[in-house]
């Protein structure tokens, strides 16, 4: 599974720092355009990873993440002879569903092959493992964006694809899980819709996952737009955040070994994360000081971020786990990681609103979101224990 996700990150690492450009110099789609297909598509993807996740419940996991796998290489492929808006819009929604059931599958696959104590210490390698790909990918689509040419933005487009083809393959070697028989008495199968807790808890995990664009959106158009910082700030904590994550992921999830440490990582992340965003916000104050002084301030904010980021990715693994019913993991996962492609979707519209629009009573507003979403998860919590 760490070497399947490390193929995977690669290629994706490549595809995301070239996609859009490619799309908008190569093929002549308009910066609208583009938005508006990608949220189309992120929407979709986090409907289907429910239906998808409970395939993999009721046909095996490895299966279907294979399938899912070849379903999203065939997905990218198509992006190579995309020469037109709705082409377009209909390769980037089998992209974002398969993505979205593959993530799903593959958490099915993990719980059938790990034993729950063991879960959340695999999640922080391959989430290690992750960053560390993605950072070799991006390297990689920066070659491609340097030349600028048409073939070598299809050279990264081939090599995602081939990615989920090796993915396929090695996951198709990993042994099979048995599956778990259907609902006694013929119950609902898509359980997870009904289960109220649940739902409270993926609904706060969603608004935690706020923080995915603030790296790759809100903070870039920030830096540029709101402080003296210069632009290589943006690359610097890029490589910051992937850097910190790969090197000690591992080490931030040791401790949440149980629900109540879980709720405590993600309580914990809340109130980091709020005084990572009024950190930011102080970074375009000014107050006359040098464009040193704003870059400390802002690597300050960056450092608190990816802390933030490491306790609540480590409590959300614990709490996505173990409240899933073991016949159901994969349509249970499917559900609590729809908060990835929720985020992709509605995050850089609401944190450039907030961020780039409101200013500093922006950052500070969206820290408080992080602070509640945070407190309120233990409670949520026992809630959902209760109703076990």
């Amino acid at each position: 599974m760490v070497v399947a996700q490390l193929v995977n990150a690669v290629g994706d690492g490549a595809f995301y720092v070239s996609s859009a450009l490619y799309f908008t110099r190569i093929v002549g789609l308009s910066a609208p355009q583009i938005g508006a297909g990608l949220a189309v598509a992120w929407a979709v993807g986090s409907v289907a990873g429910v239906p998808l996740g409970h395939l993999a419940d009721r046909r095996g996991p490895r299966g279907a993440a294979v399938l899912l796998a070849l379903a999203t290489a065939a997905a990218v492929a198509s992006f190579l002879v995309v020469r037109s808006f709705v082409p377009f819009l209909c390769a980037a929604v089998v992209y974002a569903a398969a993505q979205s059931g593959l993530a799903a599958a593959r958490q099915a696959l993990l719980a059938g092959l790990v034993g729950p104590a063991a879960r959340t210490r695999v999640l922080a390698r391959l989430q290690a493992v992750l960053n560390g790909g993605l950072a070799v990918g991006a390297a990689l689509g920066g070659l491609a964006l340097h030349a600028g040419t048409r073939t070598a933005y299809l050279s990264v487009f081939a090599l995602d694809a081939v990615a989920f083809l090796a993915c396929a393959l090695v996951l198709g070697r990993l042994p099979a899980v048995a599956v778990a028989p259907g609902p006694a008495g013929g119950g609902p199968g898509l359980a997870v819709l009904r289960d109220r807790p649940y739902a409270l808890l993926a609904l706060l995990n969603a608004l935690m996952l706020l923080r995915m664009p603030l790296l790759s959106l809100a903070l870039p158009l920030w830096i540029v737009e709101r402080t003296a910082a210069p632009g290589w700030t943006v690359s610097a904590l890029f490589v910051l955040n992937t850097g910190v994550v790969m090197l000690f992921q591992v080490r931030a999830a040791r401790s949440v070994t149980d629900l109540a440490l879980a709720a405590r990582a993600v309580r914990w992340s809340g109130a980091v994360m709020c005084a990572a965003c009024a950190v930011f916000a102080l970074s375009g104050l000014g107050f006359g000081a040098g464009a040193g002084v704003v870059v400390a301030v802002l690597v300050l904010g960056a450092v608190l971020q990816v802390l933030a980021e490491m306790r609540h990715s480590a409590g959300a693994w614990q709490i996505g786990f173990a409240l899933a019913p073991a016949d159901r993991i994969g349509q249970y996962q499917g559900f609590y990681g729809s908060g990835v492609p929720v985020a992709r979707t509605l995050g850089p519209l609401l944190v450039t609103t907030l961020l780039i629009g409101w200013g500093v009573p922006g950052w500070l507003l969206l820290g408080g979101v992080f602070l509640v979403a945070g407190a309120v998860t233990g409670p949520a919590v026992r809630w959902a224990v209760g109703t076990r």
